[in-house]
């Protein structure tokens, strides 16, 4: 199938394993897990496609755009059937309401700024789906991810994927080694482009179909629906306070608010104001000014380290050197890894947020992922 396409190479390369082995290929019914498992099967692997239904038999179900739910399951067993291979829905709800919905409103809770899509990588898709994989005799699983991994000397590599528009390793970097093993990202040297046009050559409905948007079990994009009902504490009123001390106003909530957030604060002084930090604690937003924001030492927790060497940093050094990406949608920045783990940036950088990641690459080959962790507080 994929030969007309002269794909075949390029995803046996990709792959790795013999022609006819078994692939498990997760399909949540987008454009870019049907043209996976397409191109697994049109380079002749045997393929099992798996669907996970991860939320909610209501009205989440009905989100557009979404995955993982209601008609996103329908188009991937339609794909799998156009396709000709075998295919199982597997019920996850539970576990993705306890490791990935709960921690997200946990996470707002303690006034962070959580990425739950990081956490449903890490755990249900990846860490539950591989040992699926296993379990169906299957050499590797395979997902739409635009990502790449590679051989290297001291095993697999992270790297990030070819079209930058579309590289999702920020999302990724807590992938550990003995995952990567078992891991394959057909799309990762691929344009998305190109992936929509091999979806509409080989006459795939998902050719069409809208990417996924925002958090896929939040409707509407409106994040506060979920974590009032899973934590209506959440929504507890307090004070709204300056760097300098002054009571500027109340709040209705600390879930309603993010690091640099400037909108919605409903306080006036004459200069703009943004929120600095979030005590949750003493339920309180702080504002300051917007060199407030800038932050250079960054701590974290939950780190995974993906690089050749240990992450030992002698406590004489100055640091590793590191590429620093503390939000998705910036390009990492010039840091070292400092003695004890912290990351300190060369300059400064805006609204570095307690619950995001900071993901690490490597400076002498900046598509090299060495690892990161999600941060808990940053300093000037």
């Amino acid at each position: 199938m994929s030969q007309a396409l002269g794909l075949d190479e390029v995803i046996r390369d990709a792959v790795r394993l013999p022609v006819g082995a078994r692939v498990v290929a997760a399909m949540s019914g987008g454009v870019d897990s049907t043209v996976t498992a397409a191109l697994l099967k049109g380079a002749g692997y045997d393929v099992v496609g798996v669907t996970l239904q991860l939320y909610d038999h209501g009205v989440a179900v009905q989100k557009k755009g979404a995955c993982c739910a209601g008609q996103d399951i329908l188009d991937a067993r339609q794909a799998a059937a156009a396709l000709g291979i075998a295919h199982y829905v597997l019920d996850y709800e539970s576990r993705f309401r306890a490791e990935v919905m709960e921690d997200f409103a946990d996470a707002y809770l303690r006034g962070e700024t959580p990425v739950p899509c990081i956490r449903c990588n890490q755990t249900v898709k990846f860490r539950d789906l591989l040992d699926l994989a296993g379990e169906l005799g299957a050499g590797a699983m395979a997902t739409g991810h635009y990502v790449r991994r590679a051989e290297g000397a001291s095993g697999p590599q992270l790297l990030r994927a070819v079209d930058p528009a579309r590289d999702q390793s920020y999302f990724l970097f807590a992938t550990t080694r003995a995952q990567l093993q078992g891991l394959r990202f057909p799309l990762g040297g691929l344009p998305k482009p190109q992936v929509r046009r091999i979806a509409a050559d080989l006459g795939l409905k998902a050719a069409d179909k809208p990417d996924s948007q925002d958090i896929c079990f939040v409707p509407e994009g409106r994040y506060t629906t979920v974590i009032d009902r899973l934590r209506p504490q959440g929504a507890e009123p307090g004070d709204i306070v300056h760097l300098d001390g002054r009571v500027l106003g109340r709040h209705e909530g600390v879930t309603r608010y993010t690091i640099g957030q400037r909108r919605g604060l409903n306080v006036a002084v004459g200069d703009p104001l943004f929120v600095v930090r979030i005590d949750a604690a003493a339920r309180q937003v702080i504002v300051g000014p917007r060199d407030a924001l800038a932050m250079r030492r960054i701590s974290l927790k939950e780190t995974n380290w993906l690089g050749d060497e240990p992450t030992i940093v002698d406590a004489a050094d100055a640091g590793r050197p590191v590429l620093a990406r503390v939000r998705s949608t910036r390009e990492p920045v010039a840091g070292r890894l400092a003695a004890g783990g912290d990351v300190v940036l060369d300059a400064p950088e805006e609204g570095v947020a307690p619950g995001q990641a900071c993901v690490l690459y490597a400076p002498e080959r900046p598509e090299r992922v060495l690892g990161g962790g999600f941060i808990t507080a940053a300093s000037a």
